[in-house]
């Protein structure tokens, strides 16, 4: 028993473990997750909107003086300290409807994870995200 309680603890995510670039199943959207001092953030780098027009802009954001930018390279995750396992207090920005959520990400393996945005709980979205890469 001591054994596989041992092993599955070494096969635990760390918090390491989200660095890399992901496939989020919102319009195919690619982004790319690093170590921002003691916290991660997270930047989008591809998606079906970017796909059919490199030069898309962030129109939706509701702050009318961020709508001129653009898409690729927008910052989607920001603020999040490590906690038993998952990032959290975080913020999660969502291109798609312009809104900034309460965040968090848990690492489930080291080629999924799921991130949750909350505008207040219970009224919560999780999606999986695999790894590209």
């Amino acid at each position: 028993m001591l054994p596989m309680l041992f092993a599955a603890f070494l096969a635990a995510p760390s918090a390491d473990s989200v660095i890399g670039t992901w496939h989020s199943p919102t319009k195919n959207g690619i982004i790319n997750i690093q170590k921002c001092g003691s916290s991660i953030c997270g930047t989008l780098e591809s998606g079906d909107d970017i796909k059919a027009n490199p030069a898309a802009k962030d129109v939706n954001n509701k702050d009318a003086s961020l709508r001129g930018r653009q898409l690729k390279g927008v910052q989607m995750l920001s603020g999040f300290s490590w906690d038993d396992g998952a990032w959290t207090g975080g913020k999660v920005y969502n291109p798609n409807d312009g809104g900034t959520y309460s965040g968090k990400i848990t690492p489930v393996d080291a080629n999924s994870l799921k991130l949750r945005g909350c505008i207040i709980w219970p009224a919560c979205k999780t999606d999986t995200w695999t790894r590209v890469r």
